[in-house]
């Protein structure tokens, strides 16, 4: 299985000794469930894409410090990119920044939570009765327990999409856009760990309340490799 990872930032320089980057983070996670896998990056911040899109049996993306509705030019070509591949019915799975990449590429609407800064594990229902009739969506669970690091949200769904996990704090935690998107605010790839001195990284933006909340959340279980799983088989699907 041929997956293309569009790289959209790298973790800070002073976090990478211990944490490594964002595409070590995807390589381990892949492994921990299927280790057949091949992971092809490109860094669409300097302009990176496939030659054949049709070569990858389909496309994830990381998170960024950078928000979808930033004024950059390599946001517009990935905008662009994501058009395409919904065009084409190639499958993408957009891990928070991709998550809310999604939803403005194709006419959603995602804008700066007034709920403040989303950090450490977040509880998500999984709502949507017929998630439970999800090929992929399997093994079922009643709940998705994953590490987020989040101001952005995503406000407005795009035309024809289903939410599949959501929270009185993020509504739309996880959905899916006809059979080819699908898309979660939560970080599978982070470690404990990486969200802990990401959070201390961030105390000159982010609350002491809200950090100590978040850190004292790690205590729980997260489902990353069932997430993981899901992608896997969604992309399969």
């Amino acid at each position: 299985m041929k997956i293309g990872l569009l790289q959209c930032d790298s973790v800070m320089d002073s976090l990478q000794g211990e944490h490594g980057n964002y595409p070590a983070m995807f390589r381990d996670l892949f492994k921990s469930v299927d280790d057949s896998i091949e992971l092809s990056i490109f860094d669409v911040r300097e302009g990176q894409y496939p030659d054949d899109i049709h070569a990858f049996d389909g496309f994830v993306t990381t998170g960024s410090r950078h928000g979808a509705e930033d004024d950059l030019p390599w946001i517009t070509e990935l905008i662009g990119f994501v058009q395409k591949l919904y065009q084409e019915k190639v499958k993408l799975v957009g891990i928070c920044f991709g998550h809310q990449i999604i939803a403005k590429a194709l006419g959603g609407q995602v804008v700066k939570s007034d709920k403040g800064w989303g950090v450490g594990v977040s509880v998500n229902e999984v709502v949507d009765d017929s998630a439970q009739k999800l090929t992929w969506m399997q093994p079922h669970k009643a709940e998705m327990k994953l590490i987020v690091s989040h101001q952005d949200q995503v406000v407005q769904l795009p035309e024809g999409s289903q939410v599949l996990a959501a929270s009185d704090f993020c509504p739309a935690y996880m959905y899916q856009v006809g059979e080819c998107f699908l898309s979660v605010q939560g970080h599978p790839e982070f470690s404990k760990a990486y969200s802990n001195d990401l959070m201390e990284s961030r105390r000159d933006r982010i609350s002491h309340d809200v950090i100590e909340a978040g850190q004292a959340s790690l205590e729980q279980d997260v489902d990353d490799e069932l997430m993981t799983r899901w992608i896997i088989n969604f992309l399969k699907a």
